[in-house]
């Protein structure tokens, strides 16, 4: 493994990060990310929102119906002295319109409810609505800026890609595939020097370990996963 090389690529490496860092900790950039995070659940929230207003307009309805059928019985009952009249049983009448009065006054409290969670969803449809129209002219707004931003360094940028280009000619397909994959696993530094007997994450190695390294060869850190080196 040829050490230097790898040193040389991370040094590289490690300044085209402090660039893409320093692009990511702009005003411009947060903004944009902010709203491109919730552009991304915007259509969700928006269906889930659609939903939930149909599910309550087919309540609606259904309270409505049942109103009118109820309301209907209870009307049946007007002629009441015309029913006993005939004979009818007074407390069967008294109790049957009763127990629909009842029924019609809880179907309206029902109603009420309805009506109010129609509103509040209206509301929270309506205000997000607001919001996703600003953050639509947010992210065009904010996109601008930030790919101004990357221009602004992309010389520098492409200066060291190209000086990564040429240093890994002179490195392992596999190793490079190897650095890949850590450095997407955020882990950074990927190589580090041999410290007090263990790795910089605190992890010591047996000195028959440390003994391995020699000629530029390196241990892979079990608990934090860096290849560690010996100066």
């Amino acid at each position: 493994m040829n050490l230097e090389k790898l040193l040389k690529y991370q040094a590289e490496d490690h300044e085209l990060r402090k660039i893409e860092e320093e692009i990511k900790s702009s005003e411009e950039y947060k903004k944009y990310a902010q709203a491109n995070r919730f552009m991304g659940g915007a259509q969700e929230k928006l269906d889930t929102l659609d939903r939930r207003a149909n599910e309550l307009k087919a309540l609606l309805e259904e309270i409505n119906r049942r109103d009118e059928e109820i309301t209907n019985e209870i009307a049946e009952y007007n002629g009441l002295e015309e029913m006993i009249k005939d004979g009818g049983d007074v407390g069967y009448y008294e109790r049957t319109v009763r127990a629909l009065s009842d029924r019609l006054r809880a179907l309206k409290a029902e109603l009420s409810k309805l009506t109010g969670e129609i509103k509040a969803a209206g509301e929270e449809y309506k205000k997000f609505r607001e919001q996703t129209i600003a953050m639509q002219k947010q992210r065009k707004e904010y996109k601008e800026k930030y790919e101004e931003i990357r221009a602004s360094h992309s010389q520098e940028a492409d200066k060291i890609k190209k000086n990564l280009d040429a240093i890994a000619k002179d490195i392992p397909a596999d190793i490079l595939q190897k650095y890949a994959a850590k450095s997407k696993e955020r882990i950074f530094p990927i190589f580090v020097p041999l410290t007090n007997g263990g790795c910089v994450c605190g992890m010591s190695f047996p000195l028959a370990q440390q003994s391995t390294l020699s000629g530029g060869n390196v241990i892979e850190c079990e608990h934090c996963h860096r290849f560690v080196y010996n100066k």
